[in-house]
């Protein structure tokens, strides 16, 4: 039976002008068709995936369960990327938790039956338990690292030859790592803003919107898409007069179902958040203990308008 496909592959390929196979004898057809080219002893890997995010380890987990030898190459010192480090996962921790505060100050646990009384925010320990979320699950990522045999590699990675990636270690020195294929999955990060100069303390990005010392008495968002939404309405349900500027005509971005956009805006405002539409930032510069914010009309330049914070 083998034989006769051999024959009828080899009828199929004659036509198409590809030359003629040699039939290699005593292996199944299956395993001569699906055969593929690992890396050898030689030091050489299969795959080394530069990004340890969840398009990163994911698919350094994937390829190693494939058959392939493979190297993950992460900056930082704890994997997951973004999402689970200073994006996803912290802000999602700080939304369920402020949200709980926010009905039990609210009274409107009170409204369902659940008396409380002496409600008081504990910041110290709301980040705390935000930070022990993120530990668990990179901490994780690294138990299937080991468990499905990839190799962690922690450094900058650059790409330094056709097949060949560097990592440079925070002490100075570096490691060579030579493959076959390498896959970026380098992720984001934090584009900077015309005029506005980010110390992570007063003007902060996102990530350091996630670890602030105490409630700021006013905040402003510049930028009302999702992840700008998400951190006001965590620090707004926690007691700060949060104000979301945007470019747009509407909430949540682009691309956003235009239905979602205003129920999703009345709802933030009933619980306390300013929303000015059809405006940008053009400037944010700290003056002693405050913050000027320099807006503008984003379809007349000539209507400006200036707010301390």
């Amino acid at each position: 039976m083998q034989a006769c496909l051999w024959s009828k592959i080899s009828l199929v390929l004659k036509a198409a002008g590809v030359p003629r196979i040699p039939v290699i004898q005593n292996l199944p057809l299956l395993s001569v068709l699906n055969r593929r080219h690992y890396a050898t002893d030689t030091g050489e890997v299969d795959l080394v995936v530069i990004g340890s995010g969840p398009g990163g380890y994911v698919a350094a987990i994937k390829a190693s369960q494939l058959g392939m030898k493979t190297v993950c190459v992460e900056k930082n010192d704890t994997l997951g990327g973004t999402c689970l480090n200073i994006g996803c996962i912290p802000s999602k921790a700080l939304l369920h938790n402020s949200h709980l505060y926010h009905m039990a100050h609210s009274q409107d646990l009170k409204n369902r039956g659940i008396d409380c009384s002496g409600v008081t925010l504990n910041l110290d320990k709301m980040m705390e338990q935000k930070t022990n979320a993120v530990k668990a699950l990179t901490q994780g990522i690294g138990h299937l690292f080991k468990q499905n045999k990839v190799s962690h590699v922690q450094g900058h990675g650059k790409i330094t030859g056709p097949n060949e990636v560097t990592a440079l270690k925070k002490d100075g020195g570096s490691e060579v790592i030579k493959t076959k294929n390498i896959l970026i999955a380098t992720g984001s990060e934090t584009t900077p803003f015309p005029g506005v100069e980010i110390d992570e303390k007063t003007i902060v990005s996102s990530t350091g919107a996630l670890s602030l010392e105490r409630v700021p008495e006013k905040m402003i968002v510049i930028g009302a898409g999702v992840i700008g939404l998400e951190l006001g309405s965590v620090w707004s349900r926690l007691g700060s007069e949060v104000t979301a500027v945007e470019f747009l005509g509407h909430i949540g971005g682009l691309g956003i179902d235009m239905e979602i956009s205003k129920n999703f805006q009345r709802i933030l405002i009933k619980q306390g958040l300013k929303i000015k539409l059809n405006t940008k930032v053009t400037a944010a510069v700290r003056e002693g203990e405050k913050i000027r914010v320099s807006l503008e009309a984003a379809k007349d330049p000539n209507k400006k308008e200036e707010v301390s914070w």
